[in-house]
């Protein structure tokens, strides 16, 4: 047995409940994109490219209040691919190794397109940091109202990243809404629903003497879920890594491994069955 995947089991062995810390890096595996710098986001996004938008340009409440058919035209188009994206098997294989620990396990993403949910989560167990595209709020906002997206379907033309159908609108002022997402420059992100998420997490750790951390797929340009399973890891029995890009780790109770999520996952897997034997 590998020697990283046999310090893996060991500290399972000694951990009574696990945290899950995700980004983007988590759903390539599921066919979502890896948005890395601007090439890859405009490979995407022809038609952002031709205008030479920047990612942090339309990802932003601006591009909205300055045309919202655009903003929707970029949201609705992943609002979408989402919905319609099934998650891979590895979403499965974390759910067994938290079925394993007396604690269970609690999702930390920075992932705002549902698929922990949808990969059968307990939704009372996810902090989603910036939000989720499947729920809106007023772009102004006139209120701190956030309500599901399930009534909207977008109809977008992909070739010229614009929405076709008439935008969402906030039930209260019947302004445009946006999705509940913290997005770059953003100063009405309505943070309520996420703030509720991260308090029961805070429960979940309080009665939690030995949490494991395992990264999957986020990456050090915006490292808010790497912090955050960092400082858990200290306190807990340390912090498995996976990252094909950059899974390096500074202490010794932790694991970097350097593949992607779904291979790591089966690894894993495939060593817990062994031992049973």
């Amino acid at each position: 047995m590998d020697k990283l995947i046999e310090g893996v089991l060991a500290r399972l062995a000694q951990a009574d409940g696990l945290l899950v810390t995700a980004g983007a890096g988590i759903g390539v595996d599921s066919g979502l994109p890896d948005f890395r710098g601007d090439a890859g986001f405009w490979r995407a996004y022809p038609a952002l490219a031709a205008e030479g938008t920047p990612f942090w340009r339309i990802a932003s409440p601006d591009s909205f209040r300055q045309r919202a058919e655009r903003g929707w035209g970029f949201y609705g188009h992943r609002l979408a691919l989402y919905r319609r994206t099934e998650p891979h098997a590895g979403f499965g294989l974390l759910r067994a190794l938290g079925a394993r620990l007396p604690r269970g396990l609690f999702v930390f993403t920075s992932n705002v397109d549902g698929q922990f949910q949808r990969a059968g989560f307990d939704a009372d167990r996810i902090v989603e940091c910036h939000g989720s595209i499947h729920h809106l709020q007023c772009l102004r906002p006139c209120g701190d109202a956030i309500w599901p997206a399930e009534g909207f379907t977008p109809d977008t033309d992909d070739a010229r990243c614009l929405l076709v159908n008439a935008p969402p609108r906030c039930p209260r002022c019947g302004g445009v809404a946006r999705p509940n997402i913290l997005m770059f420059g953003d100063d009405g992100w309505i943070e309520a629903r996420s703030q509720a998420q991260h308090e029961r997490l805070l429960r979940w750790l309080a009665g939690t003497r030995r949490p494991l951390v395992i990264e999957l797929g986020a990456g050090t340009a915006i490292p808010s879920v790497r912090r955050l399973g960092e400082t858990v890891a200290r306190d807990g029995v340390g912090l498995i890594r996976i990252n094909p890009r950059e899974p390096e780790v500074d202490h010794a109770a932790d694991i970097g491994l350097a593949t992607g999520a779904l291979d790591a996952l089966r690894r894993i897997e495939a060593a817990l069955a062994a031992s049973r034997h």
